[in-house]
């Protein structure tokens, strides 16, 4: 496919007009829904968004050895989500992500939706946080591949309808840091993509698993672990990878 597009960004355009589509889609159903059924699916989204971080840290985790099922990265995901959530916790990651998230909610004049910051916050760390993001946006930006984020596009299509069906129209705005994070990458595609190893997109795709799992704990359950700032985590884990340990 390279070559096929006159432009590398394109995969982060359709992800957006994705994610904003599925934000239109969802608000508009939401209206049908009353407070009983837009919990119930509120709670479908978070069980959905469990098994789609359990299945992705076990794809990493578990490998098959013969007759035998094996494990192993224990200790590469205890250090990056405990070091990460150090760092992310003295930062303060989460509260700046909530500080941006009222801004976005007062310009885009939802100043009385009490569900924005909370949809904004779940939708974004939900299709920001993987490998898919990092790996399809170096694609882009050096093959002119999109495919990868045309794939991701589809399945952030899906997930926004059913978060703003329960949570609002914030989950809507996530195409903001998607399009920061995913443009970002893709620019400087060139320089990051010596850094992605096999082994550090392995690492990431892990720990950013067990993440997204936390993101559906805070759906099912309500709001109990800030996983924004376990974010520092992501870094660390990619880091792992060019250490002595990394096997």
């Amino acid at each position: 496919m390279t070559g096929s597009f006159t432009f590398p960004g394109i995969g982060t355009v359709v992800n957006v007009l994705a994610i904003i589509a599925g934000g239109l889609l969802g608000s508009f159903f939401g209206r049908f829904l009353g407070d009983r059924q837009q919990d119930a699916l509120a709670k479908a989204s978070g069980v959905c968004v469990l098994f789609l971080g359990i299945s992705g840290a076990l794809e990493e985790m578990v490998r098959v050895e013969g007759d035998r099922i094996a494990g192993g990265h224990s200790m590469l995901l205890i250090l990056s989500l405990v070091l990460g959530t150090l760092i992310g916790e003295f930062l303060d990651i989460e509260r700046h992500l909530e500080e941006f998230g009222e801004w976005l909610k007062i310009k885009s004049g939802n100043a009385k939706d009490n569900l924005f910051i909370e949809g904004f916050l779940t939708a974004s760390l939900t299709v920001c946080v993987g490998a898919m993001a990092i790996v399809g946006s170096i694609q882009d930006g050096i093959l002119g591949d999109p495919s990868t984020l045309i794939a991701k596009a589809v399945l952030d299509f899906i997930i926004i309808i059913a978060m703003t069906g329960s949570l609002g129209k914030g989950c809507a705005f996530s195409a903001v840091p998607v399009a920061i994070l995913q443009g970002s990458v893709t620019l400087l595609s060139r320089l990051i993509s010596p850094l992605m190893t096999d082994q550090a997109l392995a690492n990431l795709s892990m720990v950013g698993s067990v993440m997204i799992f936390c993101v559906g704990v805070n759906l099912v359950w309500g709001r109990k672990i800030r996983v924004a700032n376990m974010l520092p985590g992501l870094v660390i884990a990619a880091a792992f990878a060019f250490t002595p340990w990394a096997l």
